[in-house]
């Protein structure tokens, strides 16, 4: 392990170190598929000698992910992929406990977060870790010849296949991508249910409002804002959703939710949530047009989805009501309540989703770049997904860590499978 002395890093406070250790011993005890993969690579070694930059929530979750990554053998850089999101105790854990270097911290300027993506960039990765494509689109746009050393990539988000689709159909992309977040234990497991616990677990802390009665607006109806929805019916709302697709808005509506447009709901939510990674979903005109003493946040990748910028520009006062609860008083005489600035609700003003959630989203990327490392000079250039039994593999694994077994097809079965005779 690396001293402080000789270790290089961008933290709030060395002194949280304890606390941080503690948090990521206790997210790895809920993390039992990331365990067994763990004592495999210790064994195997499949990144010896190679340099590791990961872009991510700097969470005890992602801080267990990443000790994983350095015990089979990588050379692992760590930064935040958010302003809001770093953990500063787990940050402070890594670095003194496990000697990777972290940089980010909680309330960092925009601007200290991007210069901290260049860190990223500086430790020259042959593999990166992603949440919202932040090192690729940096590589892409500032340093592309980086791109040449690089065996691959894995992304977390919904918005990161965005922009990585983006890449590969300019022609641009130089290695494989695998989207994490298309494997079925990633996007049914995380994005539904850790992120309808964790959405409203940021808007308790944040606000401390009784949901059950209240009209919850949900922009957004893929895999998260299905979990969304789920645990606001689940509170006791009325719950809306506004979407573009029109499988997904007829899907809400057989589920039994309410489906208008954004336009119309603005008017008579009380809390409006965005999950969509899009710009300006919630829009200024939407926000003047609320009732006053609506609530609005964000739960997708970026700060965009809600035009909180163009928000400002009509408040007369903007008072700090909580820590991560903003009251706009506006010039139509209204009151808007924003939630951790229009950030990653979950996140900003909470902590994430649960360890035993994060487990099969990190097993997806502890594997994902293990494939890619293994099927170096093999794979296309193109956004990928792991392979079927790659996934078959992890919910195994899960369903053995909660006892639970599952019945078996016989050879018979298996044949009429397979036949077209009846």
């Amino acid at each position: 392990m690396q001293t402080m002395q000789t270790l290089k890093c961008d933290i709030k406070d060395i002194n949280l170190a304890e606390q941080g250790k503690n948090n990521i011993e206790w997210a790895l005890r809920d993390m039992p598929v990331l365990r067994s993969i763990r004592e495999r690579f210790i064994k195997e070694q499949p990144f010896k000698g190679l340099r590791l930059s990961a872009c991510v929530h700097v969470t005890k979750d992602t801080a267990a992910l990443c000790t994983v990554m350095q015990a089979g053998g990588a050379d692992a850089v760590l930064v935040a992929s958010n302003p809001l999101s770093t953990q500063d105790d787990v940050a402070a854990g890594l670095v003194k406990y496990w000697g990777i270097p972290v940089y980010g911290y909680a309330g960092e300027s925009v601007e200290t977060y991007r210069e901290h993506v260049r860190v990223a960039l500086e430790h020259n990765p042959n593999i990166i870790i992603d949440d919202g494509c932040d090192i690729m689109s940096t590589i892409y746009d500032e340093k592309p010849e980086l791109a040449e050393h690089i065996i691959g990539s894995t992304e977390e988000t919904t918005t990161g296949i965005i922009r990585l689709k983006a890449l590969e159909q300019q022609g641009v992309l130089k290695a494989p991508a695998v989207g994490v977040n298309e494997s079925q234990t990633k996007h049914l497991y995380d994005n539904r249910y850790g992120t309808g616990q964790s959405l409203f677990d940021g808007i308790f802390r944040a606000a401390n409002i009784l949901i059950a009665g209240k009209t919850v607006v949900i922009s957004g109806y893929g895999w998260c804002g299905k979990g969304c929805a789920l645990r606001a019916k689940g509170l006791g709302a009325n719950v809306i959703v506004c979407e573009v697709d029109p499988l997904k808005a007829l899907e809400a509506v057989m589920e039994g939710y309410r489906v208008m447009p954004i336009a119309e709901a603005a008017k008579i939510g009380d809390v409006f949530m965005t999950v969509t990674g899009d710009k300006h979903v919630v829009d200024v005109e939407h926000l003047l047009s609320m009732k006053d003493g609506s609530f609005v946040g964000n739960c997708g990748h970026f700060d965009h989805e809600i035009n909180v910028k163009g928000l400002k520009e009509h408040a007369v006062e903007i008072k700090q009501i909580r820590p991560n609860l903003e009251e706009y008083k506006l010039d139509n005489g209204k009151s808007i309540f924003v939630i951790a600035e229009g950030r990653l609700v979950n996140l900003a003003a909470a902590e994430g989703h649960p360890a035993s959630v994060m487990d099969m989203s990190f097993a997806n990327q502890a594997l994902g770049i293990e494939y890619l490392v293994k099927n170096q000079g093999k794979l296309p250039n193109k956004l990928l997904t792991l392979p079927e039994e790659v996934d078959i593999m992890i919910a195994n694994l899960k369903l053995e860590s909660m006892g639970i077994k599952i019945d078996t097809l016989t050879p018979e079965q298996e044949a009429y499978l397979h036949s077209w005779k009846i």
